[in-house]
């Protein structure tokens, strides 16, 4: 990352941690059957951009935006109700989240506005893009945006291959690498959404698309595959064969949005990870029972670190197979002895932990923190989030203690910014992307944090393996 500008950086950081209830504004409120008119009069005098109401039990929004592509177009017209303009249910989301939670929630769904609600679900705010669209964030949302306008392949492809700069620019103006890699990780989502849309097949059989991996996860690095899966719901005849055939098309259309394709086939038009439900269920269950057999960790690993993208309902059943088949403390054990066979480097940056003068930093630093952030997901019976999200839930359920959360946090804080701004350096040079690195590259203050953070992940690991030993 560029070295210049760091107050900028800080205020940055500082803005994007900021609680919705400094940023958020009182909300306009109107009633369901006000004519649009007078609804659309009132939000122009008052400067605000949109209007909620209470219709039933639910809550309602109108926008500026609603007016020009409904109204405007005549599909609603002037005197009608303002219910038949709008939005409900809204999307809403705590007052105690951040800036940069309220970015990735607009991100993931294409919205420009949410509805702030207190600890009762009452709304008390509105938060507008336009209140949190600094310098930094404004590039991912006019991408979102026209991901979400596409209308074909060709729509979508600039779109796609302008990620990688969108990215890079936020790396460079401060914002925070993690908050990077989960604002990546939501354009694929959209840019998987919306060329599965674009298939006339996946309309009408509506499998669900998952992906695998640090995209499940919201923490790719900028040279990150994609991996994906597919299920669909149980029929005859089986459509897998015909789905596969479309999943290829899908996935050539995201290559050519500059989405890098699994090089080892980790994708939804591969036989083993584009199944029926009852095929994908039967085979996490064989994994579960006999871990031994080939390959049976490495893809239940896959299942635990996956997804649901499209679909959400039925790709759940996948993404939380392993959890809900209630596996044995045996298999438990063999996950865990899957986490610690990642060991961390420990004598990284000394000839012998070196490979033709280099280390590998994703594999020897990042991988075993994942492995444990796996494990936890596991152990603690909820697999969802972030490998920070699992590891905070296993000090809460005191299988790590507070210190040993707080060192697996902040290595991987560290090593993770290491890899990604390696990374966006590339991609700015136009060099190929690697993980690995040479001593030289790294200064004597990196080289001691990597070091002291590798020693720290190995005693981690060997305090958390005792119980489990013997």
């Amino acid at each position: 990352m560029v070295e210049d500008g760091a107050g900028e950086r800080v205020s940055s950081v500082l803005r994007s941690a900021r609680p919705l209830a400094q940023v958020m504004r009182h909300p306009l409120w109107c009633g369901p059957e006000d004519p649009v008119r007078e609804v659309a009069r009132v939000i122009g005098e008052s400067g605000a951009s949109c209007a909620l109401f209470r219709q039933d039990d639910r809550i309602g929004i109108v926008t500026d935006h609603d007016f020009r592509a409904r109204v405007a177009t005549g599909e609603v017209s002037l005197d009608a109700p303002v219910s038949d303009a709008a939005t409900q249910p809204v999307l809403t989301i705590p007052h105690g989240d951040t800036v940069s939670d309220a970015l990735l929630r607009m991100l993931d769904h294409g919205v420009h506005h949410l509805v702030v609600t207190d600890p009762a679900g009452t709304p008390v705010g509105v938060v507008r893009v336009v209140d949190i669209a600094s310098a930094e964030v404004s590039d991912p949302i006019r991408l979102r945006t026209a991901i979400g306008s596409a209308r074909s392949a060709e729509d979508l492809a600039p779109a796609g291959r302008s990620l990688p700069a969108t990215i890079a620019g936020l790396r460079e103006a401060g914002v925070p690498a993690l908050q990077v890699g989960a604002i990546q990780a939501t354009i694929v989502d959209a840019l998987l959404t919306q060329a599965v849309a674009l298939h006339p097949l996946f309309e009408e059989a509506d499998p669900s698309w998952l992906v695998l991996g640090s995209l499940a996860r919201r923490e790719p690095l900028p040279g990150s595959d994609l991996d994906t899966a597919m299920l669909w719901a149980d029929r005859e005849p089986d459509p897998g064969p015909e789905l596969r055939a479309a999943a290829d098309e899908v996935l050539d259309l995201l290559a050519g949005c500059g989405l890098v394709p699994c090089p080892h086939v980790t994708s939804a038009s591969n036989p083993r990870f584009g199944r029926s439900r009852s095929a994908w269920i039967g085979a996490v269950r064989e994994w579960v029972v006999e871990p031994s057999q080939p390959d049976a960790l490495m893809l239940a690993a896959m299942v635990i670190d996956s997804r649901p993208v499209t679909n959400i309902a039925l790709g759940a059943e996948l993404s939380t197979a392993v959890t809900r088949l209630n596996p044995t403390t045996a298999y438990r054990r063999e996950i865990l002895d899957a986490a610690l066979a990642w060991r961390p480097s420990t004598g990284v940056l000394r000839p012998f932990a070196l490979r033709q003068g280099q280390f590998d930093l994703k594999r020897g630093g990042l991988a075993p923190i994942v492995a444990l952030g796996r494990w936890a997901g596991l152990a603690t019976v909820d697999t969802t989030g972030s490998t920070i999200d699992r590891l905070q839930r296993a000090a809460r359920a005191g299988l790590l203690s507070p210190d040993e959360r707080d060192t697996l946090v902040r290595g991987f804080e560290h090593i993770y910014t290491l890899l990604y701004d390696r990374e966006v350096r590339a991609i700015r040079d136009g060099t190929p992307i690697t993980t690995h690195i040479r001593p030289s590259e790294l200064g004597s203050l990196d080289r001691r944090h990597l070091r002291d953070t590798l020693r720290a992940v190995g005693r981690v690991q060997v305090r958390v393996a005792q119980p489990y030993r013997g």
